[in-house]
Formats: structure tokens, sequence, C-alpha cells
């Protein structure tokens, strides 16, 4: 690691992912990107950069480094956003809710891709985007399925695969769910409770509250947190499926794997928690949590522009359109189960 940290390759990354990771930021302020958010834009730039190749190539160590070990340390900072305060006092039902909506989203888009043609390992990603909470919760699960025989740029072009789909329909939803506010007849807090535990991004979810109020934005963000707080159990179930479909796969090849099998444990998910609770319970400073969750954006988005430099753009045109079809149908169905939640029990 600390090699690593040594090279011009990495200093190289670090400076053009940094540059990423800021404009994203800043460009997520202006109100029409604003439905993007900050790791889309932060990807997309990552993406633009591969009109020079030359610095593609001399990068290439430090682009590997910086999406795998940033991204880690961006999700454990992220952790700091997560009130566990209120989300307790929310109550047990907003808690139940998440825990059904992210359940039966996460299987039935995984079915669904796979039913559509989709590997495995890209419609799992997938699923978990559409889930949880968009492209951390891809990032967050990724490192769990790194499987036999899966190379890296593989792995990549399935990472941004998955975000794609997620930023494609969380932004497209979150205008839907604002063009019907006026025809579903919700209070504020129903409109965000759906908004909430609908929506993929935390931006997406932001959008929509906003347009219902104060009350709705709230409830939205409450909502929203309840099933990013998921986030750390579902990589762990993940993981552990994961090896037991590897094991599926290597007897169905008639091979047998060596070496006593890793607990698929994401530690750097143990540290998300660890800051939640840590920013629950010990009274630091506002500024500084705001700080932190700034610098979890800012490595997050470095991760995600280190992502989009190694895409490669013919292989997602190709395999796309049995994931977008798998996240459209299985977001409309979460739209359907979050709004008749929100009227049953709210």
């Amino acid at each position: 690691m600390l090699k690593v940290l040594k090279t011009r390759s990495f200093w190289q990354a670090a400076v053009l992912t940094l540059a990423c990771a800021v404009l994203g930021v800043l460009l997520a302020k202006l109100p029409g990107l604003k439905l993007v958010g900050t790791l889309v834009i932060a990807l997309l730039l990552g993406m633009a950069l591969q009109v020079k190749p030359s610095w593609i190539n001399a990068s290439k160590t430090g682009i590997g480094f910086i999406s795998n070990k940033f991204l880690r340390l961006g999700i454990i900072l992220l952790g700091f956003r997560l009130n566990l305060m209120k989300l307790a006092q929310a109550g047990v039902k907003t808690i139940l809710i998440a825990i059904f909506l992210v359940a039966v989203t996460i299987c039935l888009t995984y079915y669904l891709c796979e039913r559509f043609g989709a590997e495995s390992d890209l419609a799992i990603l997938t699923a978990a985007g559409c889930g949880i909470c968009g492209a951390a919760a891809v990032m967050g699960v990724s490192p769990q399925i790194t499987g036999d025989g899966v190379d890296e740029e593989t792995k990549r072009e399935n990472e941004v695969l998955a975000i794609a789909v997620v930023c494609v329909m969380g932004t497209l939803f979150t205008l839907i769910e604002i063009g019907l506010k006026p025809v579903l007849h919700m209070t504020q807090s129903q409109f965000g409770i759906m908004a909430g535990g609908s929506l993929h991004e935390i931006a997406h979810a932001v959008a929509a509250g906003g347009a219902g109020g104060t009350l709705s934005l709230d409830d939205a963000l409450i909502m929203k947190l309840s099933r990013v707080l998921l986030l750390a159990p579902v990589a762990l179930l993940i993981g552990i499926w994961y090896q037991k479909l590897l094991a599926k796969r290597n007897q169905a090849k008639g091979t047998t794997t060596t070496g006593k099998q890793k607990l698929p444990i994401p530690w750097f998910m143990a540290g998300f928690l660890i800051s939640s609770i840590i920013g629950t319970f010990i009274p630091l400073p506002q500024v500084l949590i705001d700080g932190l969750v700034q610098a979890a954006y800012i490595f997050l988005g470095m991760a995600m522009a280190a992502l989009g430099m190694s895409v490669n753009f013919a292989v997602i045109a190709k395999r796309g359109k049995s994931v977008f079809t798998a996240a459209l149908i299985s977001s409309i169905v979460l739209l359907i189960l979050a709004a008749g939640a929100a009227k049953l029990f709210f």
C-alpha cells in the first residue's frame, strides 16, 4: 500500500480524480444537476477523461488503488450522516417498512435481471443499487462479489453499468413522483415516506421530498436513511450468499476450491456503523460532522471518477438492455409498494 502511495501513477490519478470529485460537488449544487447528484457527476467526468488515453495509461496503478481504498474510506465517513436517534424516534414501523421494501426490491430486481439474461454479478449490483441507496450501495456491495474468474475490467464494467441504471431510474422516477403528487392526494408525511421508500439516491429522495414541503422532506430523509442503514447487513448477507453461489458454480464445473474459505465480512461497513454511532452519541460540533460528510463525498467522488476512467463504453452499450428493463419493472413495483405503505401506516 505504501509503495503505491509513493508512485507517480498514484499522484497523477489522485490529482485527476480529486478534480472530478470537487467539480462534482460544485456542479451538483446547480438547479439542473441536483437530481443527478455528486457521485454520478464525478463518474461522468471520469468517463470524459478518456479523451486523453495518455493520462489514463499513466495513472492505471493509481486508478485501481483509488477506486478500491478511497471507496471504503468514503463509505466509512458517510456513516456520520446517519443519525441513529432520529431513526429510533421514527419508530419501528419505519425500519420494518424499509426492510420489506429493500428485501422485495433486491430479490425482484435480481430475479428479473437473470431472467432477461444478465449474469449474476451484474444482477446483484443492480439489485443492491435499486434496493438500498444507489451508487454508494453498488460500490459497497461490489467488494463482496469478487469471485473466481472475475477480472478487474469486467468488475468495473459491472459497477458502472449498475450505477448508470440506478441513476437513470432514480432521476426518471423522481420526476414521475413529483408529477403524480397532485393526483395522489397524500399528506406531506405520506408523500415523504413514499419518496424516501421508493427513490434510489439520497439526492433523489431530497429532490422529491422537498417538492412536498418541509415535513415531507424530513420524512423522506428518515425513510431513505432507514434503507441506508441496511447497507452493512445486506452487504454481509450478499457476501455469504455469493460464496455459496461460487461453490455451486465450481461443483457444476466439476472443480473444487482449495484452501480455507474466508468469511465475507465487509469490515469497512463496520467502520460505517461505528462512525454512525460516534456521530449520534458523541457531541461533536455540527460543523465537524458536516465536514466529515463532505469529505466522504470527495473520497467517494474520487473513487467514482477512477471508475469512470476505466470503463469500456462498447461493452456497457451491449449489455445494458437487460438490467435497464429489469430495473424499470422493479422501480415501478417499488413505487407502488412504497405508496401503499405510506397510505396504510402514515
